[in-house]
């Protein structure tokens, strides 16, 4: 997993503000360490189901 994650490229998002503030609040809370972290997470979820659905309906 570190070498996957030493790979990381630096990307730029713009998003509502309420996504933002919602990230901030995961991360205040203690949920995650960082918007970065958090960012992350939702995409990786978002990749496995929505690829896994397209794999399955072959």
């Amino acid at each position: 997993m570190a070498g996957f994650l030493s790979r990381m490229r630096l990307i730029t998002v713009k998003m509502p503000e309420i996504y933002v503030e919602g990230l901030d609040e995961l991360v205040k809370v203690g949920r995650y360490s960082s918007r970065s972290e958090v960012i992350r997470v939702a995409i990786r979820d978002l990749l496995k189901k929505e690829l896994w659905m397209v794999d399955n309906e072959d």
